[in-house]
């Protein structure tokens, strides 16, 4: 019990990341200041140093990006951290990533936005920029925590899925989640598990850094570890090379995109409430989610068989759960702080079976218990 204790923190969202991303590995950090993200830069630029891990404030989120992708060529576990502009800026380097199938990690403190917006309001209005910010078909893996101890928790499972499948992670706060302050209790180092690129086997002159092995992902070598290869964001075959044949364009977007999908079951990650004789369903995530669980359990003591369902991985997006979930209840709730962005995937993957219903908040504060309460009254009584 003692030893437990001693690793219990009063701890921030923010902090929580950070502590995770050196835990997990992490040795290169590259970011600019940007609220409601900042309290990260500033404690990898105390913490990252003392582990003999390198951090560099860069001159704007452009150069960050690129920073953490060089990094990680070399065989740094890399990271940088964000909000909703410097989030815009990444979005070419993180295609980039993806082309050249560079293991990173971003995360993104959502605010309220577009533009400069508000920047010490929550929003969720990044979803969709997650999945379709950078251009041409991609993979995306995008984790969302909705609590401090979560935000430890996918930190280490945003940099362990990077490394397992040489793509870049976002990892999606909101800034309640942020700047929470909870009680966390910290895993022994030993109890962590890390998960590291596999690493070419044999002679340089056998070397395809392009070739993958029977999981569909190429071994990865380091930038001056003894392998000679060429990174581009063309178009490029086993080798590395640029080509412009249509066989290897298709045979290259396609893996990519298998890479992620054929294991979108170790992937997936979702959390349930009082979902097993529900008849109205709740769907939220991040800070909100937290607020439908008080509504859930409030509509619980006015006798509505109210339930919640909450993606924890919100890409790739666990539809099959929500088809099985459209099946068994009357009406599916979608509370979320944005015009109703996971609403519209939702109601897709509902297909019809049951009604979609969006509560969706933009005016830069959290959807309050009592909100998603009067929306489950309404849907059960049909007012």
């Amino acid at each position: 019990m003692a030893s437990v204790m001693q690793m219990a923190r009063l701890m921030q969202g923010n902090e929580a990341v950070a502590e995770a991303a050196i835990a997990a590995g992490v040795n290169f950090y590259a970011g600019y200041p940007i609220t409601p993200s900042t309290e990260i830069a500033e404690f990898m630029a105390r913490k990252l140093p003392l582990t003999g891990g390198v951090f560099i404030q860069m001159e704007d989120e452009i150069s960050s990006m690129a920073a953490i992708i060089g990094a990680s060529l070399t065989g740094a576990k890399a990271i940088t951290a964000t909000s909703g502009p410097g989030f815009s800026l990444m979005q070419e380097n993180i295609g980039y990533a993806v082309m050249a199938e560079v293991p990173c990690v971003i995360i993104n403190v959502m605010r309220l936005g577009p533009s400069t917006g508000m920047p010490t309001a929550p929003g969720q209005g990044d979803v969709m920029q997650a999945r379709w910010g950078t251009h041409g078909d991609h993979p995306v893996i995008a984790l969302c925590p909705s609590s401090v101890t979560e935000s430890y928790e996918l930190t280490v499972r945003a940099v362990n899925l990077a490394e397992r499948f040489r793509t870049p992670v976002i990892l999606l706060l909101d800034e309640v989640v942020a700047h929470l302050r909870e009680r966390i209790i910290l895993p022994a180092q030993e109890d962590i598990k890390l998960i590291n690129r596999v690493k070419p086997a044999g002679n340089d002159s056998s070397y395809l850094p392009y070739r993958p092995i029977d999981n569909g992902i190429p071994p990865m070598s380091d930038i001056g570890g003894g392998y000679r290869h060429n990174v581009t964001g063309l178009v490029h075959d086993e080798r590395g090379i640029p080509s412009n044949d249509p066989g290897v364009a298709g045979a290259l977007i396609s893996r990519l995109m298998t890479k992620v999908a054929d294991y979108t079951g170790e992937i997936y990650m979702s959390d349930g409430y009082l979902l097993e004789d529900a008849e109205i369903a709740v769907v939220a995530y991040g800070a909100v989610a937290r607020s439908a669980r008080r509504a859930v359990k409030e509509a619980r003591q006015d006798q509505i068989a109210a339930g919640l369902w909450r993606p924890v991985s919100l890409w790739p997006f666990p539809g099959k759960e929500i088809e099985e979930l459209s099946r068994r209840v009357r009406c599916i709730i979608v509370a979320e702080m944005n015009s109703g962005q996971m609403a519209g995937e939702v109601e897709r993957h509902a297909g019809g079976r049951c009604p979609v219903v969006s509560l969706a908040k933009v005016n830069g504060e959290l959807i309050a218990p009592g909100e998603i309460h009067r929306r489950i009254r309404e849907v059960y009584t049909g007012a």
